[in-house]
């Protein structure tokens, strides 16, 4: 176990939050220069419009022609594999700082993702991250970094308080009109989804059991761009299969066993991919 304020530069009543509500907002973790280098790093891979194993873009024309302004602006799967500067921003010490001091014990990486959310850009129906990454014993978390403002307007994440209690539901199929992934889960009877308003360079922590969305990017001309990426406690065993290879802080790589449990839908839901 690691002391769980040494290095976090997080107080006993943050560690509070995120035990009782199930996550928390760290205000300005990063700098404005900070944000910008990411901001301006994925453009340039944008501009590339494909790059394997990450993502492929479409001419925005033939996007709008598709009916998702988002198959222009994909986001962008294990970009830490191909960019150097996305894998230093996912291992950065004070996100690993802060992981340990929430899960109790060392972090280990397991995913990173960049979302671009464009105005007109559906949402991403309510679900919960370890329903995808499967992580035993215990769960992931997630750190998701605000490249831009986030808010209600402009597409920026709910969650719902305290559902990091609930049990990794089964989801049923979400409206594709409003969200750009089909999976969706339900509110549990008392809790209520809350919105989270962010600033660039904000990071969001939360539990991977967490009921967690957003609605669509209603703005007319902002973009609510996030890197995100989930994280293991050192002590988990099993993850699925999409998320290896693993990183430790120093950037080696640690091995787990390959989850090839089903969970709650048996083989309904599947995983093709990661999440």
């Amino acid at each position: 176990m690691v002391d769980k304020l040494a290095g976090a530069n997080l107080s006993e009543a943050d560690l509070r939050q995120f035990e009782t509500e199930g996550y928390l907002i760290v205000r300005g973790l990063f700098a404005a220069d900070e944000v910008e280098a990411l901001r301006r790093n994925f453009a340039e891979m944008h501009a590339q419009r494909s790059i394997p194993g990450c993502f492929e873009a479409l001419p925005i024309e033939e996007a709008r022609r598709q009916g998702s302004i988002l198959k222009a602006y994909p986001r962008m799967m294990h970009p830490h594999r191909v960019n150097r500067l996305s894998m230093d921003y996912m291992l950065d010490p004070r996100v690993m700082d802060i992981l340990a001091a929430l899960l109790g014990e060392e972090p280990i990486a397991a995913q990173s993702m960049f979302y671009w959310k464009p105005p007109g850009a559906e949402g991403q129906a309510l679900h919960q991250d370890n329903f995808y990454l499967k992580v035993e014993p215990g769960t992931c978390i997630a750190a998701w970094t605000a490249i831009d403002d986030a808010d209600e307007e402009n597409g920026g994440l709910f969650v719902v308080p305290k559902s990091q209690h609930e049990p990794i539901q089964c989801p049923h199929r979400a409206d594709p009109s409003q969200s750009f992934t089909v999976d969706e889960v339900d509110v549990p009877e008392g809790l209520t989804p809350m919105p989270t308003t962010l600033k660039a360079g904000d990071v969001l922590f939360f539990n991977g059991s967490v009921i967690h969305g957003s609605y669509p990017n209603r703005s007319k001309d902002r973009f609510r761009r996030a890197f995100i990426c989930h994280y293991a406690g050192e002590s988990a065993e099993k993850i699925g299969k999409w998320y290896s290879p693993l990183y430790n802080r120093q950037g080696e790589i640690v091995e787990r066993e390959d989850n090839a449990g089903s969970g709650p839908c048996g083989t309904e839901f599947a995983a093709t991919g990661p999440h």
